[in-house]
């Protein structure tokens, strides 16, 4: 069973998961399309930050930033267990945060190569469709645009 607990993204245990997750995000996409957060900006008052833990070990994160009163943004999805439905656990929790705050919607943006494919039919298969962009967001090539509405 996977365990959701609100967490500090700067703790320790956070710190390896949370760098590998910043690499392969620089990796996937041009400089200047990844808007990845490191711990700092997830510590941040409008974010609520997510671990996932099976069995005592951490096994991914995720974060809800809230955009405005009505309006809330899935970051930093990140499982170190795929297959294990983490994702799933982690999406879950965020979207009843969104809920529970009253919020509308919940949007998100995404990369469109094949890495992450996994993620996106995730966030489909939790009801989110392909958006304009939202927030600060440029379109651009190299980043989808999705939300789900509450």
């Amino acid at each position: 069973m996977v365990d959701i607990r609100q967490d500090d993204p700067r703790s320790p245990h956070v710190a390896a998961l949370l760098a590998a997750h910043l690499a392969e995000q620089r990796g996937a996409v041009p400089e200047g399309f990844s808007f990845a957060l490191g711990a700092d900006a997830l510590a941040a008052a409008d974010v609520t930050f997510f671990t996932a833990w099976i069995d005592g070990t951490l096994a991914g994160f995720g974060a809800l930033r809230q955009l405005d009163a009505r309006h809330g943004e899935v970051k930093s999805m990140r499982s170190a267990m795929p297959g294990h439905g983490i994702g799933a656990a982690l999406l879950g929790r965020i979207v009843a945060e969104a809920r529970a705050r009253g919020y509308d919607r919940l949007s998100l943006e995404t990369g469109v190569t094949a890495s992450y494919r996994p993620a996106v039919a995730l966030y489909e298969r939790a009801g989110f469709v392909d958006a304009e962009p939202f927030a600060d967001y440029e379109a651009s090539p190299h980043n989808r645009f999705m939300t789900l509405a509450l």
